[in-house]
């Protein structure tokens, strides 16, 4: 009876049935070059100083278009860039590229690079993801591991083929077989080039 159900629930899907698919993707060359440059053109400077400005502004209750969330626990840190002008759609394709470029450049390795989509209720969700680890240490067992500023999440988020928000989450190991965390603020400075 159930491959029956599964056949008609295939033909006639349910209303409120959620669909979900994930897949790695990459991102070609040419359009990594074309992030790092418009991140150093005059353009790029001016949303990378807005993006950091606001992210301290809103650590001091100021919010200020486009809006950051600040996003912190004792084990994670992070930020949320909400799309709304002056940011432009290739400006969200571009900077979420080119702070990935960037999260390498501070002497990360890449994971993964995927896509998830998500269809519920009329809505569809797609989430790009990068996600970053330290360098793996040498095997000496007397040393304690750098973690750097620990792991790193990159994410794009897109509402019905329209960006949402961008969201940067920097997870601390806890563990004691690795050195503490380098702090967050540091890590702002050094991706955004603040310092």
């Amino acid at each position: 009876m159930k491959f029956i159900d599964d056949l008609l629930g295939g033909l006639f899907p349910e209303k409120n049935r959620k669909l979900a698919i994930r897949e790695n993707f990459t991102i070609s060359p040419d359009e990594e070059r074309n992030a790092v440059d418009w991140m150093n053109s005059p353009d790029g400077k001016s949303v990378l100083k807005s993006v950091y400005d606001n992210f301290h502004l809103k650590k001091a209750g100021v919010n200020k278009a486009p809006e950051v969330h600040v996003l912190q626990s004792p084990y994670a840190n992070g930020f949320a860039v909400t799309f709304q002008a002056p940011l432009t759609k290739d400006d969200f394709s571009r900077l979420f590229v080119g702070l990935g470029q960037g999260v390498l450049g501070l002497g990360y390795r890449k994971v993964s690079l995927d896509r998830k989509i998500e269809v519920e209720h009329e809505l569809v969700k797609v989430t790009e993801r990068y996600y970053f680890k330290p360098p793996l240490a040498a095997a000496d067992l007397e040393k304690k591991i750098d973690q750097l500023f620990g792991n790193i999440s990159l994410e794009k988020i897109s509402l019905n083929n329209r960006p949402n928000y961008l969201k940067v989450l920097v997870t601390v190991y806890a563990d004691r077989l690795y050195l503490k965390a380098a702090p967050f603020d540091r890590f702002m400075d050094q991706l955004f080039n603040a310092d």
